[in-house]
C-alpha cells in the first residue's frame, strides 16, 4: 500500500509566521501569553504549551498587567489594542498580513457606508476570531452572514458592501453574491447601483479546494487531519468527501481504524491550514504500521 502526504496541505504562511514568532519569544526565556489558541489544532497548541506558551481569554487579558502577549494570525479588534495600552501589555503582533489588509479595507468600507446610509456585510462565521476582528473595525455594526437565513438581516433597499472572512470557500462566496443580487432585484433595486462585492478570500487557502479535489480522486482512501475547531478544516474535508466517499476526518493518529484500509492500494493524507506537517507525518507512520500488521495477518491465517 502506498501512503502519500499532500504537499499543499499544512500551515498557511500566516500560521507559520505566528508560530515562528511564538517560538522565537519562548526561546528567549520569560513568560509569553497567547490570546486564544494560536492555531485551531490541539496537538500543536499542546506542543507550544509544553515550551511555555500560556493560552488566555479576552477576559483574562483585561486582568493582566506588565506582561507580554502574542496576537495570533487571526487578528484582533481595536479594543484589544486599547486594553493592552491601558495595562502596559507588550503585544507580539503575529496578525496575518492578509488579515490586516482586510481589516483596513473593512474599516474604510464602513466609513463610506456610514456616509451613504449603507450596510457593511461580512461573509463568515459568527464568533470566529478573524470575524470578531473584522466586526471590531465597524464599531460592532457589521452584519455577519453565512447561511441563506442570515440574508434576512440585510435591507435590500440600501447600499450593501460585502467582504469575506479570508478562509471561506470561493463557491460559498460566489453563491452569496448571486443571492444578494437576486434579493436586490426582488426589492426593485439595481445591483449595479446598490451592491459592491469584495472578494477578500485568501488565495493560498481557496486554491486548496481544487488541489484537494484532484488529490482525493487519486487515492483509494483519504485521511483528512484537522483540529475539530477548525472551520477551514471542516470545509476542506467536505471537499474531499464530495470527491471520495472513503474520506475520513481525524484529529490524531489514535483515531485511525484498520478497517478503513481494506483493499486500498493508495492512501492520501491531507489537512487544513491549521494542521502541522509533523502531525500528518505521524499519521503516515501509523498507517504504514497498520498496513504491515494487515499484511502479516493475511499471510498467516
Amino acid at each position: 500500500m502506498e501512503v502519500n502526504i499532500d504537499a499543499n496541505s499544512g500551515f498557511c504562511f500566516g500560521v507559520v509566521y505566528a508560530i515562528q514568532m511564538a517560538e522565537d519569544e519562548l526561546a528567549g526565556g520569560g513568560k509569553l501569553y497567547c490570546l486564544g489558541d494560536i492555531v485551531h489544532n490541539n496537538m500543536e497548541v499542546d506542543r507550544l504549551r509544553a515550551k511555555g506558551l500560556e493560552i488566555i481569554t479576552h477576559e483574562q487579558l483585561s486582568q493582566l498587567r506588565d506582561v507580554k502577549v502574542l496576537i495570533r494570525a487571526h487578528g484582533e479588534p481595536p479594543s484589544t489594542y486599547l486594553i493592552a495600552a491601558e495595562n502596559n501589555i507588550e503585544l507580539v503582533d503575529a496578525s496575518c498580513p492578509v488579515v490586516l489588509k482586510l481589516q483596513n479595507r473593512v474599516r474604510q468600507g464602513f466609513e463610506t457606508s456610514e456616509n451613504d446610509g449603507g450596510q457593511l456585510v461580512i461573509f463568515g462565521k459568527e464568533g470566529h476570531a478573524e470575524v470578531n476582528g473584522l466586526v471590531g473595525q465597524t464599531k460592532g455594526k457589521a452584519i455577519v452572514v453565512m447561511t441563506e437565513e442570515d440574508l434576512d438581516k440585510i435591507d435590500y433597499t440600501r447600499p450593501i458592501r460585502l467582504f469575506s472572512q479570508t478562509t471561506k470557500s470561493t463557491k460559498g462566496f460566489s453563491n452569496l453574491v448571486l443571492q444578494i443580487e437576486k434579493r436586490i432585484k426582488q426589492a426593485g433595486g439595481d445591483p449595479n447601483m446598490l451592491f459592491e462585492s469584495n472578494d477578500t478570500l485568501c488565495r493560498q487557502v481557496s486554491n486548496r479546494e481544487p488541489q484537494l479535489r484532484n488529490f482525493a480522486l487519486k487515492h483509494d482512501v483519504v485521511i483528512f487531519v484537522s483540529g475539530k475547531k477548525s472551520s477551514n478544516g471542516k470545509a476542506l474535508f467536505d471537499t474531499c468527501k464530495a470527491e471520495n466517499e472513503r474520506s475520513y476526518f481525524i484529529s490524531e493518529a489514535s483515531e485511525l481504524s484498520p478497517e478503513w484500509f481494506t483493499d486500498a492500494q493508495t492512501v492520501g493524507i491531507c489537512g487544513a491550514t491549521s494542521t502541522p506537517m509533523w502531525l500528518m507525518e505521524n499519521v503516515k507512520k501509523v498507517i504504514e504500521k497498520i498496513n504491515t500488521d494487515l499484511t502479516l495477518s493475511d499471510s498467516h491465517p
